[in-house]
């Protein structure tokens, strides 16, 4: 050491420890500080909008792949692709003039609040009384995926229907069994009738929409007691329902065979939404107690099935300028009995009517059946 500091002549310059902590601490240009979350992964599902990182742990991050967000639950969404499916059946019979519709089974239903499934099926056709056209399955209990294999069949369905008509199939909640008065369905569908090709049948599978409520108006109401809150504003166009009619001129017995088969699709009368429905018959002109006939009363029902049948004496000249006068009438115990709807037959009347009229006086012991819908006002003849 002395013989460096001899050949240099002089010392080394001396550093103050200030100056050497100030060379330390401050060695170049500040940079800024890492945040903590710098040192973590960063996932940003839509590239697009992932922030423009400089750093060597984001740039590694980005170029890894990218998690897929994980599909929803089926059923847990709002969207009415959630809701469910249904599969289901229809087939235009129109040899019987009838629509049968078979639900199968429903898929991925979305719970309601109380978390249990107990599910079945709601028909209507529309435009028509709601309650008039109803059809239901029976409950399937505790399932998100009920199996029914029911078919609901609406007699007296013409083509007429089949170009006009739509079926509104509902998949509801039992409110019997959830404790409560009436549950909203879990979901609905509609299919229009005029695609279907007759005595062929076809499958469907659906997707489940919510609900269309609209405000019915108050003059629309022919029940007492209805609430003013319809489902369809198609009730508007509301029938009064049908009549299947069998009439048969017998050789042997020398008079009319008037058969009461059916009725469908029955207007409400009652406040419960349904009629105790009875027909009368009278055959006009005509003398006697013979002339009048009324059939049995069928309690709480829309669609009620007679198969009743009553004879009228009488020449075939005789019975082809006569009227026979058909009524059904809604059975109040202690006050008026309620008019439903009515259907003329004979020389008076027109159009299907009074062709079924002619074509039974014209073929002996030949039965013929025929629907026809009803009017709604009460009918009345003049001598």
């Amino acid at each position: 050491m002395a013989g460096a500091v001899a050949a240099g002549g002089r010392r080394p310059p001396r550093v103050s420890m200030q100056e050497h902590m100030a060379i330390d601490v401050s060695p170049g240009p500040i940079r800024p500080i890492r945040l903590i979350s710098d040192y973590f992964p960063h996932f940003y599902p839509f590239a697009e909008h992932a922030p423009n990182l400089r750093t060597p742990v984001a740039l590694a991050t980005r170029s890894a792949p990218l998690p897929q967000p994980d599909p929803e639950p089926e059923g847990d969404s709002d969207n009415s692709t959630a809701l469910g499916t249904l599969e289901f059946t229809l087939l235009f019979d129109v040899d019987n003039s009838a629509l049968h519709c078979t639900a199968h089974r429903a898929k991925g239903l979305k719970p309601p609040a109380s978390g249990s499934v107990d599910t079945y099926v709601k028909a209507n056709l529309l435009p028509g009384a709601s309650k008039a056209s109803q059809l239901r399955t029976r409950t399937v209990r505790g399932t998100r995926g009920p199996v029914w294999e029911e078919t609901l069949t609406y007699h007296g369905f013409t083509p007429q229907d089949a170009a006009r008509k739509t079926l509104r199939l509902c998949v509801c909640e039992d409110p019997r069994l959830r404790r409560r008065r009436r549950a909203p369905p879990l979901g609905e569908l509609r299919v229009p009738l005029r695609k279907l090709v007759p005595n062929r049948a076809r499958s469907f599978d659906i997707c489940l929409e919510k609900r269309r409520l609209t405000k019915r108006p108050k003059s629309l109401d022919t029940a007492r007691g209805m609430s003013l809150y319809e489902e369809e504003v198609e009730a508007a166009g509301e029938e009064r329902g049908r009549i299947l009619l069998s009439l048969c001129y017998s050789s042997q017995r020398g008079g009319l065979l008037v058969g009461v088969l059916r009725c469908a699709h029955l207007a409400p009368m009652d406040a419960n939404g349904y009629s105790d429905p009875f027909v009368r018959l009278f055959l006009h002109p005509n003398v006697g107690k013979k002339s009048k006939y009324k059939t049995s009363v069928r309690k709480k029902t829309l669609n009620p099935e007679f198969n009743e049948e009553f004879f009228y004496a009488g020449p075939r000249e005789e019975l082809a300028q006569k009227t026979l006068l058909v009524s059904v009438w809604d059975y109040d115990l202690g006050t008026a009995n309620d008019f439903i709807g009515g259907v003329q037959l004979g020389s008076r009347a027109s159009g299907e009517r009074l062709r079924h009229w002619r074509e039974c006086l014209g073929h002996s012991d030949c039965r013929l059946e025929l629907w026809h819908p009803l009017d709604g006002k009460p009918l009345q003849l003049s001598d």
